[in-house]
């Protein structure tokens, strides 16, 4: 295989250093050093992405459409192989692409520091900004209903209608929660016919390693663009927030460290709202915590339904493994609408 690899991209394998990186759940990452340039070279997860080509029309047309209007903006796209393509295929189904490594610059895998959620912010934001122009309904669907909460709903009723009866005994509290704040899923089918609220290009991935910093931490570009589709603003403010605010991921199983930072969730305000002021609407703007609830829950529901289909989608390393991932989420989802009033006058202070 990495034969086959070097030859496409004209890559001298003996000279030549390969180092697996990253620790992400879908492609496998790799950087390439020849001494001269160094590469980031991923294979595509064809059982998530179905159609890699998607990804690769996708990134063109976005990397054209930058390259014309604002071309000081670093847009890493991938390098072509020899027969002119973005992506190299190996049998029939193993779907690679090569991109230039963006010398002197990092990832971050946790937010430490505000700074580090304020410039990630700021990178997410700019990207939709720039692309404001662009027309949206060009892009292709990488992964359909992806953050489509209706349907996450309907889902979760249907692992309670058919799901392992012990695991749905033990769950009552959790699934009694989400029950009660189906009001949620409500106010995301009242956006989705809000003319208020505009489909722009949208990244759906924005945790914080998810965008390139150089050595001061001052944020670069967004990075991982497989995602990116049409969708709303919630999707990419909502994740940040998901990931962003509490001091601890879904991993974590002690929730008394499950916390909402005020200083981040200011951090993130200042660093989207400061690129994407005019472009938001205020009723899209009045959202905005709203979109952290939305996240939350449709992750907490995402859990809790393949904990009750006996972990058929995300795998679990443990007995319960989803289980606690699903009750961790709907604690941070608790600490959230606990400190909305708090938010509300921090979004209100930033905005006199």
């Amino acid at each position: 295989m990495i034969n086959e690899i070097f030859t496409a991209y004209n890559l001298d394998r003996d000279k030549c250093l390969v180092e697996l990186v990253g620790n992400g759940l879908i492609n496998k990452t790799w950087r390439l050093r020849d001494g001269n340039e160094d590469f980031i070279l991923q294979k595509i997860n064809t059982d998530v992405f179905r159609q890699p080509e998607a990804i690769a029309d996708n990134v063109r047309m976005l990397s054209i459409f930058l390259r014309e209007k604002y071309p000081d903006y670093l847009f890493t796209t991938p390098v072509k192989t020899n027969d002119d393509k973005e992506m190299m295929l190996i049998g029939e189904d193993e779907f690679y692409r090569l991109t230039p490594y963006v010398k002197e610059s990092h990832t971050i895998n946790a937010v430490e520091k505000p700074q580090q959620a304020y410039e990630a912010a700021k990178q997410f934001g700019e990207f939709t900004r720039l692309l404001s122009q662009f027309p949206v309904e060009k892009l292709k669907i990488t992964l359909p209903d992806f953050h489509n909460l209706s349907l996450r709903y309907v889902q979760f009723e249907q692992a309670l209608e058919k799901g392992n009866p012990s695991r749905i005994e033990e769950s009552a509290k959790l699934i009694e929660f989400i029950k009660n704040n189906k009001n949620i899923v409500d106010t995301y089918e009242h956006i989705l016919h809000d003319p208020s609220f505009k489909l722009r290009v949208t990244h759906h991935d924005t945790k914080i390693s998810n965008v390139l910093f150089n050595e001061a931490d001052k944020g670069l570009c967004v990075i991982d663009l497989d995602t990116v589709m049409p969708g709303y603003f919630i999707s990419d403010v909502g994740d940040m927030l998901r990931t962003y605010l509490s001091q601890v991921s879904e991993e974590e199983k002690d929730f008394s460290k499950i916390i909402i930072r005020e200083e981040f969730f200011e951090a993130i305000w200042n660093g989207y709202i400061g690129e994407m002021k005019s472009e938001l609407h205020k009723e899209e703007r009045r959202h905005f915590i709203y979109a952290g609830k939305f996240m939350i829950y449709m992750q907490a529901i995402r859990f809790l339904a393949d904990h009750l289909n006996n972990d058929i989608y995300y795998g679990a390393k443990y007995e319960g493994h989803n289980l606690v991932r699903a009750g961790n989420q709907i604690v941070l989802l608790k600490r959230l609408m606990e400190k909305e009033e708090v938010l509300k006058r921090i979004i209100k202070n930033q905005e006199l």
